[in-house]
């Protein structure tokens, strides 16, 4: 008789990293440290994610093994520094085609780009922070920190203050729990009551403003994209600098980007949009 023994995964047994940890077990506590790496933005030495990880030397190493045998992650011998590996792009595209609104926004931002000439930006909220899910550039570009996939805050940038602004009194509670509140420019909105204030503002007149709060000289006006129920299921905005516009300049396109988010939503109304079936 052949008998065939599969071998048990020692990262799923061992210690603390395993179901006697709680929470998510083992595959909760790698995707922790995936995070860690991804976190960083850039590649990343051991001795960087042993500082700011909660597991021991041992563990961090078994888990970044495990990681990069999976392809999640690549390491450079060279540098010896680990980054996000070529399997986690493709399974990130493929979400990004499935669950996000960019696809079916393109052709609406693609003629909004062309007929303002500056920089359009799509996102949607993540975990209370902005993920940048499309970008066009502007005809003359600008070099500045959003791009698609990059995960910017949210109580500094015209979207995530158009996003903040209309989710529920609850929601925007626990979202603001998660924004630092760093300051980056003179203008930054850098305690929870001026930001409280501030979207209260925006609901009011139906648009944000970053004015030069993220990067100095950057500015835009940015619209929330709204279900029927009225919550936010993503932002648009048009961006520029200081050097070639003004936020009353910008303010005035206002109607113009409305009518791009309106058209978006009306795109997405097949969709099922759990937030909105509990308003």
């Amino acid at each position: 008789m052949l008998c065939i023994v599969y071998p048990v995964n020692r990262v799923e047994k061992d210690g603390p990293m395993g179901a006697e940890g709680g929470g998510d077990g083992t595959v909760g506590k790698a995707l922790d440290v995936l995070d860690k790496v991804a976190g960083f933005g850039r590649p990343v030495r051991f001795s960087e994610l042993l500082a700011d990880a909660a597991y021991p030397k041992a563990t961090l190493y078994r888990f970044l093994q495990t990681l990069t045998h999976q392809g999640m992650l690549a390491y450079d011998p060279q540098t010896q520094t680990y980054g996000l590996g070529v399997r986690l792009v493709r399974l990130a595209h493929a979400a990004w085609a499935q669950s996000s609104i960019a696809p079916l926004a393109r052709p609406y931002i693609d003629r909004l780009s062309a007929e303002v000439g500056e920089t359009i930006h799509l996102a949607q909220l993540d975990q209370g922070q902005v993920l940048y899910v499309d970008k066009r550039n502007a005809q003359r570009p600008v070099e500045m920190f959003s791009q698609a996939g990059k995960v910017g805050p949210a109580y500094c940038t015209g979207v995530g203050k158009a996003m903040l602004a209309f989710l529920s009194e609850d929601e925007v509670s626990r979202a603001l729990d998660r924004q630092s509140f760093h300051r980056f420019t003179e203008h930054t909105l850098d305690t929870p009551g001026k930001l409280l204030d501030e979207l209260q503002a925006i609901r009011a007149r139906g648009f944000a403003y970053d004015r030069e709060e993220h990067e100095p000289g950057i500015i835009c006006v940015a619209v929330p994209i709204l279900t029927r129920a009225g919550r936010a299921m993503g932002a648009l905005s048009i961006t520029s600098t200081t050097a070639r516009t003004t936020l009353d300049q910008l303010g005035g396109l206002a109607p113009q980007i409305r009518e791009t988010a309106d058209l978006i939503a009306a795109e997405a109304e097949s969709w099922r949009f759990p937030e909105a079936d509990k308003a």
